[in-house]
Parts: structure tokens; sequence; C-alpha cells
């Protein structure tokens, strides 16, 4: 394959592709760490996280609420900066 092409398959340079997957996997990880999810053994972490969401009941949906409201905060307006940077070009 040429150079244009892995850099058209993989949406970018192979490095910056690289650096980003890095960055998501790290901030990937901060969350699971966050909600507790082992690596090791990451099935049964993922069972007792549903579980433990169950249990909360509606306050689970409050608290995914909140959340989703704080990261919209931040993300919608950088993806609208961003689309609208395309747009210009």
């Amino acid at each position: 394959m040429s150079n244009d092409a892995v850099t058209r398959f993989l949406g970018g340079s192979p490095l910056s592709v690289l650096a980003r997957l890095v960055l998501l996997c790290i901030l990937v990880g901060v969350i699971l760490n966050v909600l507790g999810v082992d690596p090791l053994n990451i099935w049964r972490s993922l069972q007792d996280l549903l579980r433990a969401i169950w249990n909360m009941g509606f306050d689970a949906v409050w608290w995914i609420w909140r959340y989703f409201l704080i990261g919209a905060v931040v993300v919608i307006p950088i993806w609208l900066v961003i689309r609208l940077a395309k747009g210009t070009r």
C-alpha cells in the first residue's frame, strides 16, 4: 500500500492517528477506572457495574444525565466550531 492509501485508510497520518488513539485509550481507561471496571476481570466488573446501576434506579438516570450535560457543554461548542471551520474551506 502506498503512503496515500494508508493515510486515507487511517483518516490521517499514522503518527497523528496513533497519538489520538493513545490519548483516547487513556481517557477511556480513566473513565472505566472511575466506574470501577477492572481490566483483568472486565466481564465481572461490567456485571457489577450494571447491577449497581440497576440498584440505583432512577438516580442512575439523573447521574448519567448530569454527566451528559457537563460533557455536552464542552463537546458541542468544540464540534460546532470544527464543523464551521471545515465548512469555510
